[in-house]
């Protein structure tokens, strides 16, 4: 299972670069010089600079694998690598500034510029390399952005060290792009996820590339007018297929899930009606994931939790179901859990807590407890969780009795079972039920 967080595939490097809030500083667009990366970059940008003037401003790739201005890569497919660099010109308004790509390419081991030309947009959201399809040209896709990122678009250009030059051959808006192999023929092909806008359905397309460099279309229209991906993940389905979970906003604060994937007959939703993506709306940043590392995803859908039905919603605890999608398309459900996402974990009920437990929050404390629950009643307490964010908290809570059960830096998640009062009412767990049952998600 290969998992794209959208705003994502680099979120790890993003607070470097970009993501989850993360915006790009004067610190990196406004640099007048590259940083010191080796001996060969500074020829690059010397061979750059003699080419174009020293007025010039760099532009870094926001996301994906490419985030340096100087992407190093044969881009001709003549096993040699060229330069690729991204930049502006100083000097210039914001409505006269000119996104440009450089090509720099060997002679005698000496970089010298050999082609430039003009970009769509203002800055660089994404960059790939790849062949597609059947071709064996090897594709340089840069996806761009005007300055608010509010307009998305995508080109693909094939450079011909022959006539040096670098020529356009695909060009579309798009709200996320991706290089994939959804139909398992061993290809790469190039998937592009685009919004709802000016009456247009939102849309899943596959464009396959052919020997004499054709694109091919394969279109599936979404399930609902989304205009906005919250997060991508790729997962296995029943039958073997490659399935793309898309987490989309449904609305304000929410979000709901198709699935799409590719065969012989083209690329098509697995839900077969509208009404089953429907009913995965939930809050944003409960992502479709693969909860128990099997390789197939799950869907969390939250529901009231027992009592909490008549109580006003802002004090309404939910529980998450993880809905795995059956042979036949519909969803059916895999674990019952609680899913706490501000802390970022998950407590997968063990199957004798399915019909017999609700949770409620010790404000005191900051806990989760988890107890008993028949006939409208809240019973004992079965387990409590909490996080805490110092070693002195979490050394206290274990000197209590606690147990461990994640770490990371200075926060701890801890886990306290409280003994059984009375006669067993077969609802009790173990601290290795516990450790079974809970997850951190990164």
């Amino acid at each position: 299972m290969n998992t794209l967080r959208f705003i994502s595939g680099a979120a790890a490097a993003s607070c470097a670069v970009l993501l989850t809030g993360c915006t790009f500083g004067t610190s990196i667009d406004n640099l007048l010089a590259p940083p010191k990366q080796g001996i060969e970059q500074e020829q690059i940008y010397s061979a750059l600079t003699e080419a174009t003037g020293s007025g010039i401003r760099l532009k870094y790739p926001r996301s994906g694998k490419y985030l340096s201005a100087f992407i190093i890569e044969d881009i001709d497919g003549d096993s040699n690598d060229e330069a690729v660099v991204f930049y502006e010109r100083n000097g210039l308004g914001i409505d006269e500034r000119t996104l440009r790509i450089n090509v720099l390419d060997q002679d005698g081991g000496k970089w010298r510029s050999v082609c430039d030309t003009a970009a769509a947009g203002s800055e660089i959201e994404k960059v790939m390399i790849s062949r597609l399809g059947s071709n064996d040209r090897v594709n340089l896709i840069v996806g761009s952005s005007l300055i608010n990122r509010s307009e998305k678009d995508v080109t693909i250009y094939n450079y011909d060290s022959e006539t040096e030059s670098i020529v356009p051959t695909f060009r579309k808006s798009y709200s996320f792009i991706d290089i994939t192999d959804l139909d398992g023929d061993n290809t790469s092909d190039f998937l592009v996820l685009s919004g709802a806008v000016n009456g247009a359905k939102a849309a899943a397309e596959v464009y396959k590339l052919d020997e004499s460099g054709k694109y091919h279309q394969y279109l599936c229209e979404l399930s609902s007018s989304f205009t906005e991906y919250d997060s991508l993940s790729y997962g296995r389905l029943p039958d073997g297929r490659t399935g793309l979970y898309i987490d989309a906003a449904s609305g304000t604060g929410s979000i709901q899930t198709d699935v799409i994937a590719m065969d012989d007959s083209g690329l098509k939703k697995v839900f077969d009606a509208s009404e089953i993506s429907y009913s995965t709306i939930r809050p944003s940043g409960c992502s479709s994931r693969d909860i128990d590392g099997d390789g197939e995803l799950e869907i969390p859908v939250q529901f009231i939790a027992s009592g909490y039905e008549d109580v006003p919603e802002v004090e309404q605890l939910r529980l998450t179901e993880w809905m795995r999608i059956s042979n036949d398309g519909s969803l059916e459900r895999k674990f019952l859990s609680y899913y706490s996402i501000g802390e970022g974990y998950v407590f997968v009920f063990p199957a004798k807590w399915h019909d017999g437990v609700t949770v409620k929050r010790d404000a005191i404390n900051d806990e989760i407890v988890f107890c008993a629950y028949s006939d409208g009643n809240v019973g004992r307490e079965l387990l409590r969780i909490c996080c805490v964010g110092d070693t002195v908290s979490r050394d206290d809570m274990i000197s209590a009795g606690y147990m461990l059960l994640h770490t990371k830096g200075d926060s701890a998640c801890l886990a306290l079972i409280p003994p059984a009062d009375g006669e067993d009412d077969g609802l009790s767990v173990t601290s290795g039920d516990v450790a079974i049952g809970f997850s951190y998600i990164e």
